[in-house]
């Protein structure tokens, strides 16, 4: 066993990197047997801070460990206090943009993470579509976030753009809560340990147009969340083909977005994107469908205009903030 002091002598927690240390060892071993690591299994661990949850993943079954860490100083202290592991690898950046191989070149198959949670959103959107990849996700989260992101039911008010994708590439589910006084210091929310089982790629539902431009359809949607999805709807194809697609799919004029399930939101896409293009506009319109040439825009008639510049105004800002 390691000392958890052991490197870190006169480490300061930095506010910038959302350092909270989970310090109780009952929900350190909640986390390790959440994951149920076997033998076969490479493990990624995100923000490993100060050791302890890498103290115990290397305790388990598991073949490897591979930690990424941003604070350069934390790193220095892993490496004192890890560096004679055989099984563990540390790399020293942001884990949005590194690479997630371990040092043999062999990819990781489950991830555990302490992650801060102000980038809560960029790692899910950065991992979920890595189902080929991985094949379990073990995360700490802010309470009221993960309700939000795992809950089967739509209808709900705080349901959003996320919850849809969340869903899409993957299985979620809860594991147990974690109260603020487990970590030092405490922060200001509380927490709860939740995973997510990615789905491989093959098991993705089938999209008549590409992953963007379905996330780009569904924040689109939900771009005024008090208004009726008809509404909403009317920026990105006619009349006609909104009365048909709530038809399809069952539901009454006063429909909201927050009311359609992830299935629903994959069945509507493909209904639009189907219908042949009409005057009033496209089927669906994402980012490159916006930029077309000045001399065609002068083409058409003023109403295909405006109709374009609202759907501009819906999805202009980037699939990577569709949070809600």
């Amino acid at each position: 066993m390691h000392s958890e002091s052991m490197g870190f002598h006169g480490h300061q927690t930095r506010r910038r990197f959302g350092q909270h240390w989970l310090k109780d060892q009952g929900v350190l071993d909640r986390i390790v047997a959440a994951a149920d690591l076997q033998r076969q299994d490479r493990v990624l661990e995100v923000g490993p801070g100060r050791g302890a949850l890498t103290e115990r993943l290397l305790a388990s079954p598991a073949g490897a460990v591979h930690a990424v860490e941003l604070d350069r100083d934390l790193v220095s202290g892993l490496k004192e206090r890890f560096g004679d592991e055989p099984r563990f690898s540390l790399q020293q950046g942001d884990v949005l943009e590194l690479p997630l191989l371990l040092e043999d070149g062999a990819p990781a198959g489950k991830v555990v993470a302490n992650i801060p949670y102000n980038i809560t959103t960029d790692i899910l959107k950065t991992l979920l579509p890595m189902g080929d990849t991985f094949g379990d996700m073990v995360f700490m989260f802010q309470e009221e976030v993960a309700r939000r992101l795992i809950r089967t039911d739509s209808g709900a008010s705080d349901y959003r753009p996320m919850s849809v994708r969340v869903h899409f590439y993957s299985t979620p589910y809860y594991v147990r809560p974690v109260t603020a006084a487990c970590f030092d210091p405490p922060p200001n929310v509380e927490s709860c340990l939740v995973g997510f089982r990615p789905k491989p790629r093959r098991d993705l539902p089938e999209l008549r147009g590409t992953e963007k431009q379905f996330f780009t359809f569904v924040q689109a949607c939900f771009a005024q969340k008090r208004k009726m999805l008809k509404n909403n709807l009317r920026a990105v194809c006619d009349d006609d083909t909104v009365t048909d697609a709530l038809a399809m799919l069952g539901r009454d004029e006063k429909t909201r977005a927050q009311q359609l399930t992830m299935e629903e939101y994959v069945r509507l896409f493909n209904f639009v994107r189907e219908r042949a293009p009409t005057s009033k506009g496209p089927r669906v319109v994402d980012g490159d469908a916006l930029k077309d040439s000045d001399a065609a825009i002068e083409k058409e008639s003023k109403s295909v205009r405006e109709k374009r510049a609202r759907v501009e105004r819906a999805t202009s800002r980037p699939v990577a903030q569709a949070v809600g």
